[in-house]
């Protein structure tokens, strides 16, 4: 009875051993967007460009949010105020509907921003002034640059139609937040 016992609590041992090994993924070190991704790619709800830019979107409209509030907060400027109203305002709108669109889908999305992102909101939180208002519409201008030819793409290589046509008709509310963030980089640059 005690070797069967002994050799039982062994091969336990082993079993945990091996289950708690480095090859497996663990889920506490990635990010919340490696995170969707991998789900999205076990469950492939859509194809993989279209699940791919769903969360990449995500991501990109919750840090618009965070960075609007963050800025409604700090701006000194009363156009980075006011843009950044803006930001949080349309970033929302299109957040919830890219969440009922995915959700339908059954896309995951990430439920938080990515490690990266949230450096980058310290980051800016840390800054003051003038300073801080020069930094956030810079920021604005990157991203919204980066944001415009991604939906650009997505609008016409996504192959899921929704996804799709959600890219295209939030394109034109992009470009319009590119142009404010570019005409605003310019004048406080004087």
């Amino acid at each position: 009875m005690k070797k069967l016992i002994i050799l039982s609590a062994t091969f336990l041992a082993m079993w945990m051993t091996q289950s708690c090994g480095n090859n497996a993924k663990n889920p506490q070190s990635e990010t919340p967007v490696d995170s969707a991704k991998d789900v999205n790619e076990t469950v492939k709800p859509v194809d993989e460009k279209s699940s791919e830019f769903a969360v990449e979107a995500a991501n990109g409209g919750m840090m618009e949010v965070e960075m609007g509030k963050l800025a409604q907060e700090k701006a000194q400027n009363a156009r980075v105020k006011a843009f950044a109203t803006m930001m949080v305002n349309d970033h929302s709108k299109a957040n919830d509907e890219l969440k009922a669109l995915a959700s339908n889908k059954g896309i995951t999305l990430p439920a938080e921003l990515s490690t990266e992102t949230k450096k980058h909101i310290d980051d800016l939180g840390k800054k003051t002034g003038k300073d801080f208002d020069k930094e956030y519409i810079s920021m604005m201008v990157d991203d919204h640059d980066k944001d415009v030819s991604k939906f650009e793409k997505a609008s016409d290589n996504v192959t899921d139609q929704d996804l799709k046509t959600w890219a295209a008709k939030t394109l034109p509310t992009l470009k319009a937040h590119q142009d404010s963030a570019k005409a605003i980089k310019d004048a406080l640059k004087k």
